[in-house]
């Protein structure tokens, strides 16, 4: 069976978290960076949230609260978000978190999730699209969800997506230490840490791979043979090549230096 991830996703709801409590007992955290088009419409919680995540070493993603009702609203949000997460590190893919009155059909909903998207992936994010089931199935074009993370909420004992998605937020009312009150509780069924580490997403950079030690100077050099010919004589090889009989002798292990055959391979150096 894969291996799962549990997590959780915070806002401003939860208040002043004490992430000294809450590091061990989740996976990651999905916090709300802002809402809306403005820069200035940051979740109040953003900043101390993402600082402590990083202080106690805790993997997280983030999400945009959506009020767009067009692609170029949608377009507009994206570019708050990017302004309010640069120069800031997430091992989890950045959501575009579509509900509510942005709810207005599948052809618009559908070209939203893409505007907003394909901001986030031109300036080097792994994106995503928050989205509850019911209208991931009725606002969702077939090929949007499939091209984005799909992160779904339907609270239960299961959830009930034909397709296939990343993370699942399947409860409202999860507690965890170092949060007074509900939380909401997420599986994740992707390493996302591991593959946007690897491809140099959302502010990490990109490492080239490199030989643990360099090759030795005599594994770089060139191997030279020479192919035996009728009426070769290893010692004719050995002035035509400027070495030893010696040498050749002992590069090739020959027993009796006066014998040779044609076609036999020599090895010079």
């Amino acid at each position: 069976m894969a291996k799962t991830f549990k997590g959780i996703d915070i806002s401003y709801c939860q208040g002043n978290i004490d992430f000294a409590k809450l590091k061990g007992k989740v996976d990651y955290v999905i916090m709300q960076i802002g809402y809306g088009k403005y820069t200035s419409q940051v979740d109040n919680f953003f900043e101390r949230n993402y600082a402590q995540c990083k202080k106690y070493g805790i993997p997280c993603g983030g999400y945009w609260f959506s009020y767009a009702t067009t692609a170029a609203e949608a377009k507009a949000e994206a570019v708050a978000c990017l302004s309010v997460i640069k120069g800031k590190t997430f091992e989890y893919p950045i959501y575009f978190d579509v509900e509510g009155k942005s709810l207005v059909g599948r052809t618009a909903v559908s070209a939203m999730c893409k505007a907003f998207c394909n901001v986030l992936e031109a300036a080097g994010y792994w994106a995503g699209i928050y989205i509850s089931r019911s209208p991931a199935q009725t606002m969702l074009e077939t090929s949007v969800a499939k091209r984005y993370a799909l992160w779904l909420a339907e609270y239960g004992s299961r959830c009930n997506y034909g397709g296939t998605y990343g993370m699942w937020q399947y409860s409202s009312t999860g507690r965890v230490s170092g949060i007074s009150g509900n939380v909401d509780m997420d599986i994740c069924y992707v390493d996302y840490p591991a593959k946007i580490k690897a491809a140099g997403l959302n502010g990490f950079k990109k490492h080239a791979v490199r030989p643990t030690s360099k090759p030795s100077a005599s594994s770089t050099k060139k191997t030279v043979t020479y192919t035996v010919k009728r009426g070769d004589t290893l010692s004719g090889i050995a002035r035509r090549y400027k070495t030893t009989v010696a040498k050749l002798v002992k590069n090739n292990g020959i027993k009796n230096p006066n014998i040779i055959y044609a076609g036999q391979k020599i090895k010079i150096k």
